[in-house]
């Protein structure tokens, strides 16, 4: 897989809508300034902000093409060095007939996001580049009065630095507190809660590595036998990472979507699974249960699995790099970064 350049102060970053447009709405757009102006004070990078993300949610939902657009552009603009996406949405998919994919292997470079990204990050997975399962502009860097301490050392850590065995800790607190997102609450600040759980296994022992894939579990469906849809034989050896979205499914439709895996057979080549802590806690022990019942099904009750990872929709969210070997310490319920995912120098052109 290509590595990405390592950000570093100076560098600059481009903003994409690639799924739902509310950056540029009206009543959102605040959300855009105030992560603007965090990505540069906090972070020290450089905002380019391509020419369809603000465009209002109408615009983005009509012009799939000018989304992907901005995407080819970001990539080939030898300037930018790393892609964040705005929010997620539900429908990524409509961008791949406009996906050039020599043009992601040819400028390999940071993308980052979660929720529906989950569709562009298969994307990169396709044209073998390392992405990040990380933060989204409205919901993180425009976080009211400050990000989470988890999310913002988890950034600082994994893009701006050689992050060989960084171990990915769980965070301390969690919250279930949703601030609207209204100009008027924007001095008022997420309520935390004391983390009583932290990394669970649910089962299987021992230490697995693998490269990760995965994401969020609700997308799944829409890319599933579409050309970005890893083969059982490239599933092979991977560790699997599952999450939940904001619409907190039924324990009945995870137990779809994993009996869906489970009959292509990536249970049978995959060497374990690590799963989000679900938005909320909502279901959080009924997911368990669904979890070992479907395994059980396939006669997959060795396959080890971690539980209540701080990534994706959970709040705080983490990092994760996708299509960069992980360990996964399931007997001391440990997950460290085997590889950087990131590389100090440019990859030279490929011709």
């Amino acid at each position: 897989m290509l590595k990405p350049e390592m950000l570093k102060k100076g560098d600059k970053i481009a903003i994409v809508s690639l799924s739902s447009g509310i950056l540029g709405d009206e009543k959102f757009i605040h959300k855009y300034y105030i992560a603007k102006k965090r990505l540069e004070d906090d972070f020290g990078l450089e905002v380019v902000t391509m020419p369809n993300a603000l465009k209002g949610s109408k615009f983005i939902y009509e012009h799939p093409d000018a989304r992907a657009q901005d995407l080819m552009d970001a990539f080939s603009d030898e300037s930018i060095k790393g892609i964040f996406c705005a929010i997620g949405g539900d429908d990524s998919v409509r961008l791949l007939p406009y996906i050039d994919y020599e043009i992601i292997k040819k400028n390999p470079k940071i993308f980052m996001g979660y929720s529906d990204t989950t569709v562009n990050h298969f994307m990169m997975n396709k044209a073998n580049l390392v992405s990040f399962y990380g933060p989204s502009i409205i919901c993180e860097f425009g976080e009211y009065v400050k990000m989470f301490d988890y999310t913002k050392e988890s950034v600082e850590k994994i893009l701006f630095s050689d992050c060989e065995n960084y171990e990915i800790k769980s965070s301390e607190v969690w919250s279930n507190d949703f601030v609207s997102w209204k100009e008027e609450n924007m001095n008022t600040a997420k309520k935390t809660i004391p983390e009583e759980h932290g990394y669970e296994v649910l089962q299987g022992s021992g230490v697995v590595t693998g490269e990760l894939l995965g994401g969020c579990i609700d997308v799944f469906p829409m890319i599933i036998g579409t050309e970005i849809w890893p083969t059982k034989e490239e599933w092979k050896d991977k560790i699997l990472l599952l999450e939940t979205s904001e619409e907190k499914p039924s324990p009945d439709l995870v137990t779809y979507y994993l009996r869906n895996l489970g009959a292509q057979g990536i249970f049978d080549v995959i060497k374990g699974i690590v799963v989000g802590k679900p938005q909320d806690e909502m279901y959080y022990e009924e997911y368990k249960d669904v979890y070992k019942k479907v395994l059980k099904e396939f006669k997959k009750e060795e396959l080890p699995v971690l539980y209540n990872i701080n990534i994706g929709h959970a709040y705080p969210t983490g990092l994760l790099p996708l299509g960069t070997s992980i360990q996964v310490d399931f007997t001391n319920k440990k997950i460290y970064l085997v590889e950087s995912p990131t590389k100090e120098k440019e990859y030279k052109k490929i011709k």
